[in-house]
């Protein structure tokens, strides 16, 4: 009874108290909540890119396998584990640091460590590996990674998949000479890809491309090796075989030599855009477009051309004037146009990654655009499914898996945001 008592006679002090605050009357309660400061803009801004990629970690950690793999459920070829493993490993080793990022990404190390035999040697498995190139390529980039040490031992790895990689560029070794031109690339065959004989067939996909040059160049910088490498030299004379450029003034026609890139030599069917239509002295000519002009502008940069080189000039132009975030550059031929967006993913991560070789060279560029990263990044959020995913609507290159686009969203955006902001821009 006595308890009661006293709660009846402090109760109504309470409420009193309660209503103060609520009100706002009471110094140094409610009235500090009211004037605390709105958060900035740009730290919305960061919350919001934050929860993006969070999602995207969330998404790719629950489609990994319990062998450490990680494998498409919309395409077959990508159901192997090695196909598409590396490309996610590296995707989340950009990724904050946290428990469950750490343990995925050791899973995904042990697996394409276990792909090693003992003697060193890539084990390619009774049917060989789907895309060698790309395997070997992102596993070595992977596991060249400076977080990789935190997760375990795998520099020995690292180096069977560098060995592997090196064994597939068309060079002298594999009897390719400067004069073919299929020399100093990488391309997609599943066999070692070695000059045939006179007579002989060439094995479908032997050419070398543009887009696993890159991504083997790439692999090689990342591994360490040194920048008067004979590769980067070879690679070199195939890079510039793709480029629409002639450093003979002279000889240029202008009507075709704008800077740009196309994907891969003598071939209108895999090359986007498709065809530009013959110069003046006959020959047929490829139209450039946006993922291959970005990657091509990577591999000049890659395989050490200095930024004020007139090809460097040259490919940066083309991607300034032909920069639109609503959808991937170039002149695409009428029967192509329904395809323009099938690279899309692909060709924001290149041209971030080629932003990014700018900056870090201090370049200074022509545009007025003063936050490229900044509105990359926002349209890359924007176009994110609620379920931390992405995925494209165009399927001739696969980036409707969304394991794909997703690899390709979440790299772009943590491109993006390694950009100093203090990048100068000349008006």
């Amino acid at each position: 009874m006595q308890i009661a008592k006293c709660k009846l006679q402090i109760g109504p002090q309470w409420v009193f108290f309660v209503l103060l605050v609520i009100s706002g009357l009471l110094p140094g309660c409610a009235k500090v909540r009211s004037d605390s400061p709105p958060k900035s803009e740009a730290v919305l801004q960061e919350e919001r890119w934050d929860g993006a990629l969070a999602a995207a970690a969330q998404f790719l950690i629950d489609h990994q396998d319990a062998d450490g793999a990680w494998r498409s459920d919309t395409y077959g070829v990508f159901k192997d584990g090695p196909s598409l493993t590396p490309l996610v490993l590296e995707t989340l080793l950009g990724l904050p640091s946290m428990e469950r990022t750490k343990i995925a990404c050791r899973k995904g190390a042990e697996y394409l460590a276990g792909l090693v035999g003992a003697d060193g040697t890539v084990d390619e498995g009774p049917r060989g590996l789907n895309y060698p190139v790309y395997t070997a390529a992102y596993s070595v980039r992977a596991l060249s990674s400076s977080r990789i040490i935190d997760l375990g031992d795998f520099r020995d790895a690292r180096n069977a998949w560098l060995r592997y990689l090196r064994q597939r560029q068309l060079a002298e070794d594999l009897g390719w000479q400067a004069s073919d031109k299929q020399y100093g690339g990488w391309g997609y065959s599943s066999q070692v890809p070695r000059k045939p004989r006179v007579g002989e067939p060439t094995p479908p996909l032997t050419e070398s491309n543009l887009s696993a040059t890159i991504c083997a160049l790439e692999a090689l910088q990342a591994a360490g090796c040194s920048a008067d490498d004979p590769a980067f030299r070879q690679a070199l004379i195939f890079v510039q075989r793709c480029q629409n450029f002639t450093e003979n003034v002279s000889q240029q026609d202008p009507a075709f030599d704008d800077g740009g890139f196309f994907f891969i030599y003598d071939d209108p069917v895999r090359n986007k855009a498709g065809l530009a239509g013959k110069d003046r002295k006959g020959r047929e000519r490829f139209a450039s477009y946006g993922s291959a002009t970005a990657d091509g502008l990577r591999a000049l940069l890659v395989c050490g051309l200095p930024s004020d080189h007139p090809r460097v000039r040259a490919a940066w132009s083309w991607l300034e004037t032909h920069f639109d975030l609503s959808f991937h550059p170039g002149k695409y031929a009428t029967d192509r146009e329904m395809n323009r967006q099938a690279v899309y993913f692909y060709y924001s991560l290149s041209l971030a990654k080629a932003l990014q070789t700018l900056a870090a060279m201090n370049v200074a560029t022509r545009t007025q655009r003063l936050h490229w990263p900044k509105e990359l990044t926002e349209e890359m959020v924007r176009l994110q499914s609620p379920d931390g995913s992405w995925t494209n609507k165009v399927v001739l290159v696969r980036e409707d898996d969304p394991l794909v686009a997703t690899c390709f969203a979440v790299q772009a955006i943590n491109v993006c945001r390694s950009v100093p902001v203090e990048h100068p821009y000349l008006d």
